[in-house]
């Protein structure tokens, strides 16, 4: 071999060498790498998420209170979602979601390589990030299993997750995930809070326009805010639009039309009645002492109340002008017009349901509840309660006379007596329990509490419905203890459904996010307060008041209705609390500051024309038109003046009342008033029977309706 030729081959040897070890550098850094890629994958393997809950996915979605008619009062949330499933979605939404995020969603298996590719050229060619390549798969992936920040070890993650959950998920689980769970701006989250809280439909309601505008959102949801940037939002739209035509989802002639649409937003407007704050708030403070705050802001409660909107919306009309008339008729008041407040709450008898409530004045000024978080001084509203108790005991009947006259009774200590007055600081002398309770007479109600001893006052208060404490002292006869309106309200409703009640309350069912029943509130019946005759006797005494006493102003609604009026020293509460045969309603009005609300605005002249007002809405429906009489009690015709039963010839006279009197305690025959007297046990505060001819075995019974209750000397 020449040495030439030997040169060649050595120097082919030799390129083949460097060749080989080159091959071999090159095989040993790939295995190296990939070795290195597999223990790295591996490794953050170990630290993946588990993405076996997307089976059951269950994001934090909004409660919904309703109205009695299942429409919408209040949400409340951490995040404002309602979770919807794929057939509620159409079609057209989930493409102009596709063609704005992820074309090929449903070719590739999580990872888009070819959508990688064609980004990194666009970039390329655009000098800048102008395309990504994120897949919806890995959108979900970071909103729901990663943090947001920006690291390779992260991008790896992403893709990992994305990959495993394409193979664990369907497309349309993973599509429905996304479209439920992605921020949209304006607190709304997924495409059903998005849909009201732009356009105020649902989801299934949205056209193309409308579809295209919410896919362009997810991607800058602050740029592209439809309330504050139109333009930025209409180009988006564009851009979404010709992306569906370009991916044959529409044709260019659907696009045009959508694209001309002109930008319409409806934001969800719930029309809420005036005042209805108080309501809402009265429901959540019950909710979350029952559920907690963190379940009820993420579990997706249904919560149906009792509110009628009409009848929210009347109360609070009829409130706010009686407010406003008793600043009109002070105008020297400065402080009036910001200090006064008022409340009103009606409640349905039957069920004990709330119809409507309005806690006060102004919400936004205020959330403190006067109806139901508030103790007002009831003043002669509590009355009915000193009455009901006495004609339990039967230590008085309607007819039963007693002298209006000054008094003087034992105080604090033998320095400080005290001596009750009247209103208008006049004596009547002798008048009948009836007239008492009609005009309101102090006294009478004074003596009243003293023949019962204030514990008796208690335990009737009680059992009718009032659980705050009383004053341990006779000034409770005259409303000295402030109470909530709602107990008062609650008491009343005892009268007309003879001796029971039911409970207050505002919810009438609670279901969960799978619209499975929590609870229903049966209305609960507390019965046997008091005897049906008592109850039918108050129902007919304070139809008196109305009649002919200080709740006239109620008798312009012209159908049956009962009540008293309350006013308090000075005139710094006002009140009036009454019921038809099916509702039962309450109006307080004073002042934040306790001062008088002005000269002679009593309860009959202030409260009683708001509830009048109320009242009004309530007789379209109104199916009872006179209250229920028990059996036992009879109406019997007596002289105003001294409370005689009269015969049928004298039942139509000027001076006849009518009263209901239990068959039991009218007489064979009748004595004149003050034959026959009962004195009164003054430690006990009891009736002591007179003696005569009652006590023996004579025919001739008398009547204790007709007997003059005298009381002894009043002193300290």
């Amino acid at each position: 071999m020449s040495k030439e030729n030997k040169k060649q081959s050595q120097d082919s040897s030799g390129k083949r060498g460097h060749g080989l070890i080159l091959a071999v550098i090159v095989i040993a850094f790939l295995l190296v790498v990939i070795t290195a890629g597999a223990l790295t994958i591996g490794y953050l393997m170990l630290d993946l998420p588990d993405i076996s809950s997307l089976k059951s996915y269950r994001p934090p979605v909004a409660t919904t209170v309703l109205d009695q008619d299942m429409q919408p009062l209040a949400y409340w949330y951490e995040e404002k979602r309602w979770v919807v499933p794929r057939e509620r979605i159409p079609d057209i939404v989930i493409k102009a979601f596709l063609a704005a995020e992820d074309a090929r969603f449903y070719e590739h298996p999580g990872i888009d390589w070819t959508g990688v590719l064609r980004a990194m050229f666009k970039n390329f060619e655009a000098g800048g990030v102008v395309q990504g390549a994120s897949t919806i798969t890995q959108q979900l992936t970071r909103a729901l299993l990663l943090t947001p920040e920006k690291s390779l070890e992260r991008k790896i993650k992403e893709a990992i997750l994305a990959w495993q959950i394409d193979s664990y998920l369907s497309k349309d689980e993973i599509i429905t995930i996304y479209l439920n769970h992605i921020f949209f701006g304006q607190q709304a989250y997924g495409i059903e809070a998005a849909s009201r809280t732009y356009f105020g439909k649902h989801v299934e309601e949205l056209n193309l326009a409308e579809a295209a505008i919410l896919a362009g959102l997810p991607q800058a949801p602050s740029r592209y805010n439809p309330f504050k940037h139109t333009e930025q939002t209409k180009k988006r739209q564009l851009y979404v639009l010709r992306r569906m035509v370009e991916e044959g989802f529409i044709t260019s002639e659907d696009a045009d039309i959508a694209a001309r649409l002109p930008i319409i937003l409806r934001p969800e407007n719930l029309n809420l009645p005036d005042g209805v704050e108080y309501f809402i708030s009265e429901v959540r403070r019950e909710m979350e002492a029952k559920y907690g705050q963190k379940r009820l802001l993420t579990e997706g409660f249904t919560i149906v109340t009792t509110l009628r909107r009409d009848w929210q919306q009347r109360a609070f009309d009829s409130l706010q002008a009686g407010l406003d008339a008793v600043i009109k008729r002070h105008p020297k008041d400065a402080e009036l017009a910001h200090s006064i407040q008022g409340a009103i709450l009606a409640m349905e008898l039957e069920t004990g349901e709330i119809k409507a409530m309005v806690g006060g004045r102004n919400f936004a000024s205020s959330q403190f509840n006067y109806a139901t978080q508030g103790r007002v001084q009831p003043g002669s509203s509590f009355k009915p309660i000193v009455y009901a108790a006495a004609l339990e005991k039967r230590v008085i009947y309607p007819n039963s006379i007693l002298v209006d006259e000054p008094i003087t009774l034992g105080g604090a200590d033998r320095n400080h007596p005290w001596t009750p007055e009247n209103f208008d600081n006049t004596y009547m002398g002798p008048i009948t329990v009836r007239t008492a309770i009609t005009l309101s007479r102090n006294i009478i109600s004074v003596k009243i509490a003293s023949m019962l001893g204030y514990k008796e006052i208690h335990k009737m208060a009680a059992r009718l419905g009032i659980e705050s404490p009383l004053a341990p002292n006779l000034s409770i006869a005259l409303g000295s203890t402030a109470i909530p309106l709602i107990e008062l309200v609650q008491a009343y409703s005892n009268f007309p459904l003879l001796g029971k009640r039911f409970k207050p309350h505002f919810i009438k069912e609670i279901r969960d996010k799978d619209n499975r029943l929590l609870e229903r509130y049966s209305p609960e019946v507390i019965t046997d307060t008091i005897s049906p005759v008592t109850a039918y006797q108050m129902v007919n005494l304070l139809e008196s008041v109305v009649q002919e006493g200080t709740g006239s102003a109620a008798k312009a609604l012209k159908i049956s209705v009962a009540g008293k009026t309350g006013t308090t020293d000075n005139y710094k509460d006002a009140l009036f609390v009454g019921f038809s045969p099916e509702v039962v309603a309450g109006v307080w009005i004073g002042r934040e500051d306790q001062k008088s609300l002005g000269r002679l605005e009593t309860g009959g002249h202030v409260s009683c024309p708001v509830w009048t007002s109320f009242m009004e809405i309530t007789k379209p429906e109104l199916k009872k038109k006179e209250f229920d009489m028990p059996a036992g009690v009879v109406l019997v015709a007596i002289d105003k003046n001294t409370g005689r039963i009269l015969p049928e010839s004298e039942s139509s006279g000027r001076d006849a009342r009518w009263v209901a009197m239990n068959e039991n305690d009218l007489p064979t025959t009748t004595t004149a008033p003050g034959e026959e007297f009962d004195t009164v046990d003054e430690e006990g505060g009891s009736i002591v029977p007179s003696t005569g001819a009652a006590q023996d075995n004579s025919p001739l019974k008398t009547s204790p309706a007709n007997e003059l209750l005298k009381l002894p000397s009043w002193s300290n």
